[in-house]
């Protein structure tokens, strides 16, 4: 077919920033936006970080979350944005409370707990007075002690309303909605961040679903938000499938293992499949490959036929770079190499 060169090459090209990390999950909304519905109906609030540090501004983490590696001594603040999203006026508690990462999660801690990271932040307003719709911004400070030790900590910025306890309120309802804090201290420069995917297997959930599980491994020195997408090739009939979204919330600190899932179809025949899946967290991206044949019986773990991990550390700008380079080169090259012979 003529034209056909080019159509291949380009979809290498593409194939190669998608493996890389570079292209958005499917059904990514705005970095840094979350909203929460308090006790009474319509009553929402949201909140958004507003800065991201001069060096993390390719790293979608970080305008997600507050992430640093600060040195003890230094201080650092950030911008969060709460909003009204109801029809009538609303109070708003703004609050730092602790927060842990266990079992692959990143965990809150009950109510105004505090930490060690809570105890060095400090907000210019805790209370907000917002008609509907309308908007606030609150500055968080965060001062690390001189003597601190070295470490990462972990904490939430959070924004909440709700019916407090007395006479008419026998229960207190509350609605709140946060932004994670991930703060490291140290001398010198930031520990890397890095992770392998150990293993990849397929199961068949108790429900009939198949599903596809990875074991990670955090290898670096900074916690990692895990996400990614799974897509099947080379099935039955040369069926393909995918890409399929990995399930949200696993968290990883640092020498932790935890597994993440993919969920499929309970219609999706056994196989066997090519699968190639891509995990990223911030700008840290590696894909495995591996042929997969799923179990027929629920609540069972299929074959792995082959395996062949593509542990990659490509940066979003540095693969981006690569793939413009990729392009302009194809850009380049003469017509007549580009209609060779069907």
């Amino acid at each position: 077919m003529k034209g056909a060169p080019r159509y291949w090459i380009l979809l290498l090209a593409l194939a190669f920033v998608q493996a890389a990390g570079v292209a958005p999950a499917a059904g990514q909304g705005a970095p840094g936006a979350s909203s929460a519905r308090g006790p009474a109906a319509g009553r929402t609030i949201g909140i958004k970080l507003l800065d991201a540090p001069e060096s993390r501004r390719a790293d979608p983490r970080a305008h997600a979350y507050i992430v640093d590696h600060v040195a003890p001594g230094a201080t650092i603040e950030r911008r969060v944005e709460v909003t009204n999203e109801s029809s009538g006026p609303m109070h708003v508690d703004v609050y730092a409370a602790a927060a842990t990462i266990a079992k692959g999660r990143f965990t809150f801690a009950p109510e105004r707990t505090p930490d060690e990271l809570t105890g060095w932040t400090s907000l210019d307003t805790t209370g907000l007075e917002l008609a509907a719709s309308e908007t606030a911004r609150v500055r968080t400070t965060v001062r690390v002690p001189r003597d601190a030790a070295a470490g990462e900590r972990y904490g939430v910025i959070w924004a909440q309303t709700g019916t407090s306890t007395d006479r008419s309120h026998t229960m207190t309802m509350l609605g709140r909605v946060g932004v994670r804090m991930y703060i490291d201290v140290g001398p010198g420069g930031e520990p890397p961040s890095d992770f392998k995917i150990e293993r990849l297997y397929p199961t068949r959930a108790r429900d009939g679903r198949a599903e596809v599980r990875a074991r990670i491994h955090n290898t670096g020195g900074r916690a990692l938000d895990i996400s990614g997408a799974l897509s099947l090739f080379g099935g039955p009939g040369g069926l393909r499938a995918g890409p399929f979204s990995a399930r949200t919330g696993t968290t990883l600190a640092p020498g932790d293992l935890a597994e993440t899932v993919v969920p499929l179809d309970a219609r999706l025949p056994d196989g066997p499949w090519t699968a190639a899946f891509t995990l990223k967290s911030g700008l840290v991206a590696h894909t495995t490959r591996a042929t997969l044949t799923f179990p027929a019986t629920p609540g069972s773990t299929g074959a792995v036929a082959a395996s062949a991990a593509r542990q990659g550390r490509f940066p979003t700008p540095v693969a981006a770079g690569l793939s413009a380079l990729v392009l302009a080169a194809l850009c380049l090259l003469p017509s007549r190499f580009l209609r060779r012979r069907r």
